[in-house]
């Protein structure tokens, strides 16, 4: 099958033909039609190590996927070959840049039928990240109010959404050209972090949402309200030795029953998915080394594995 994977244990991205993986016990083999980009996670330590801190090469990148379940392992229930399906595969995992990836049944979840598989493929790390980060860790209630640092990202997108489905006021910072777009995602008002300091214009929050890290975070905590809550996913917090950034900071974790209540909530009309480009299978060095120009600008970027129009429906 063919894949785009590292070369050792860093870049560059190749392209090879290796074996097709067969599912194993537990296991659910996905055929990818699409997958979503995050470009940072070749530098990040699970694309160099294995889980028990030896080196790791030629990892597959891409962890979160949409495409039909293409066999199954033993004792996997609850799902059917031919399936469509959505999920985030652990970070240790090899991810979907291939034509087929393994997976777990804890980690997908059926596929919102308006979405196309693009769409779907840009879904599951913003959204479970945005959920995690707001209703598991900052308990996020209905009236209250949150920051979103980034509101224009991958995960900024579906904080803001989220947030303002949970009934709460929603502020966020996104660049000029983006402020408006964060606005009809539903937040009450926007800054534009080139050219306002937030912190002098934005009221007390309850939550801070940060996506960016930095300076950025370090001015955050201006903002709360006495007992608020601050978020961060930025990178660079985790080896931060600062204890209220240790404790602010986390990972998203693959979660099939969250990325089930999110598919509801996007097959209601909840929550919109926003893709910021397309491109081939054989193009997505290109997304990871930061050369792609034809772009929204708010988003995730998505390859697609699956030529479109296979299988009879579009991508």
């Amino acid at each position: 099958m063919r894949v785009m994977r590292l070369t050792d244990s860093a870049g560059p991205l190749v392209e090879a033909d290796v074996p097709q993986p067969k599912p194993g016990r537990g296991e659910v083999l996905v055929r990818v039609y699409a997958a979503g980009v995050t470009p940072t996670e070749l530098g990040w330590y699970p694309t160099s190590h294995g889980r028990n801190g030896e080196g790791r090469t030629r990892a597959i990148p891409a962890h979160e996927f949409s495409g039909v379940i293409a066999a199954l392992g033993k004792q996997v229930t609850g799902f059917a070959t031919g399936q469509e399906v959505y999920g985030m595969n652990d970070w240790f995992s090899d991810g979907a840049l291939a034509e087929y990836c393994l997976t777990r049944p804890s980690w997908i979840a059926p596929k919102p039928s308006l979405l196309t598989h693009v769409q779907a493929a840009s879904v599951p790390i913003g959204a479970l990240t945005a959920w995690q980060g707001l209703l598991d860790r900052a308990r996020l209630q209905p009236g209250e109010s949150v920051l979103v640092q980034g509101g224009a990202g991958a995960v900024g997108v579906f904080a803001v959404q989220l947030a303002r489905y949970r009934g709460a006021q929603v502020l966020a910072t996104a660049s000029a050209r983006n402020l408006e777009f964060v606005y009809q995602l539903g937040a009450a008002q926007t800054f534009d972090y080139r050219a306002v300091r937030f912190e002098e214009s934005v009221p007390a929050v309850d939550v801070v949402f940060d996506t960016v890290g930095g300076e950025t975070r370090d001015r955050s905590w201006s903002v709360l309200k006495p007992g608020g809550r601050m978020v961060t996913i930025a990178a660079e917090n985790e080896t931060a030795e600062e204890e209220r950034v240790k404790q602010a900071f986390f990972i998203v974790e693959p979660n099939g029953q969250q990325l089930a209540g999110i598919g509801d909530l996007l097959q209601a009309g909840h929550l919109l998915p926003v893709v910021d480009a397309v491109l081939p299978l054989h193009r997505a060095s290109e997304a990871y080394e930061g050369k792609v120009e034809q772009r929204n600008g708010h988003g995730k970027m998505v390859v697609t594995v699956m030529p479109v129009g296979s299988a009879g429906r579009p991508l």
